[in-house]
């Protein structure tokens, strides 16, 4: 019998659910940043460059369960529903739309799992992980200048509960790398 104390869970599930959470309960829109790969079930017509910018809000999505392994929901691309799936070590963030506030994660191992990862996603080419120490956190600056900058480009975001008939945009922006900000 191993020990939990010696081999404990994976924290991300808990601080996606966390995070969710926490925008949810002010008033903002989650967005989740997913790298796609063989493993993600998602609209392929909405990935560019090997990733995908969600809305998981509430109004967004049907049945959301943010699991210990994985990202589940239904939700309206063009007028159609999809069931999406998304494994949790694919999540490379968390933000709210309105101000740019969550968490960024390491891009997931290539081929880790995926004998399909180090290839390209239906005829686009995958991203190159640029992967950082998942235990390293390191500080940001203050987000009121880049809050100021979020707006206008997140209202070209790829929705979920997008109108049918518009035309995918570009995702908004996400935080890069391994940064946590400061949540008030």
């Amino acid at each position: 019998m191993t020990n939990s104390a010696e081999n404990p869970s994976s924290t991300k599930p808990y601080l996606l659910r966390a995070l969710y959470e926490w925008c949810t309960d002010n008033g903002l829109t989650p967005y989740l940043a997913v790298h796609v790969d063989s493993q993600v079930r998602v609209p392929r017509e909405h990935v560019k460059n090997g990733e995908i910018v969600l809305n998981i809000s509430f109004g967004a999505t049907t049945g959301l369960k943010i699991g210990h392994d994985d990202v589940r929901f239904k939700a309206r691309f063009g007028g159609v529903a999809r069931d999406i799936l998304v494994p949790v070590s694919h999540v490379t963030a968390i933000y709210a739309r309105e101000n740019g506030q969550g968490m960024a994660f390491p891009m997931p191992e290539s081929g880790a799992g995926d004998p399909a990862a180090a290839g390209s996603v239906e005829g686009e080419d995958a991203q190159t992980p640029e992967t950082a120490p998942a235990s390293h956190l390191h500080a940001v600056p203050d987000s009121t200048q880049a809050a100021a900058e979020i707006p206008e480009q997140a209202s070209r975001s790829v929705d979920a509960s997008k109108a049918e008939g518009e035309p995918p945009a570009d995702p908004p922006p996400r935080p890069s790398g391994g940064h946590l900000k400061r949540v008030k």
